[in-house]
């Protein structure tokens, strides 16, 4: 199949470079917000998920081996956060349409769970014997998993993949 390029040539233009799989990087099959979604701001965004999957993760293990018994409740919710850092980070790193529904919906699981969770913290502080990731909407981690979903929601919307044209 010959490949069609942006100055109507056959040959190759500089928007119409195939990629490795030989669709364009910003093709019309995904609007060109496939292509972007994990290069620049992007790049950034998925290195954060993945430092906050890491540290909730270690945090989680460390706290259910070792105390649970404290504080079962927040210790679990620090391993549901823990998870559903996991998954956004794969999710964000991960082309196609199918990891963008997953990515949109693990970020919006955070973000959910950051707002309840640090409004539970806020309303029943006894509930919360000790913090979670998301206790007090973050408040121990500088706010940054309250601002990580909206930036992440609002990065995924910008880039987004093109609603398929009817044939």
């Amino acid at each position: 199949m010959k490949h069609t390029g942006s100055d109507g040539s056959g040959g190759p233009g500089k928007s119409g470079t195939p990629s490795a799989s030989g669709a364009s990087p910003a093709g019309p099959s995904d609007g060109g917000g496939e292509a972007r979604r994990t290069h620049g701001p992007g790049r950034l965004l998925i290195a954060v998920y993945g430092i906050f999957a890491l540290a909730a993760s270690a945090r989680a293990a460390f706290q259910i081996a070792t105390k649970f018994s404290e504080a079962p409740l927040a210790y679990l919710l620090t391993a549901c956060a823990a998870a559903v850092y996991v998954l956004a980070t794969v999710s964000l790193a991960r082309p196609g349409a199918r990891w963008f529904r997953i990515s949109v919906a693990a970020v919006s699981v955070e973000l959910i769970g950051v707002l309840a969770v640090g409004s539970f913290s806020l309303l029943d502080p006894q509930a919360f014997p000790a913090d979670t990731v998301w206790s007090a909407f973050g408040q121990g981690y500088g706010y940054v998993p309250l601002i990580l979903p909206v930036l992440g929601l609002a990065w995924l919307y910008r880039n987004r993949p093109a609603a398929p044209v009817p044939a």
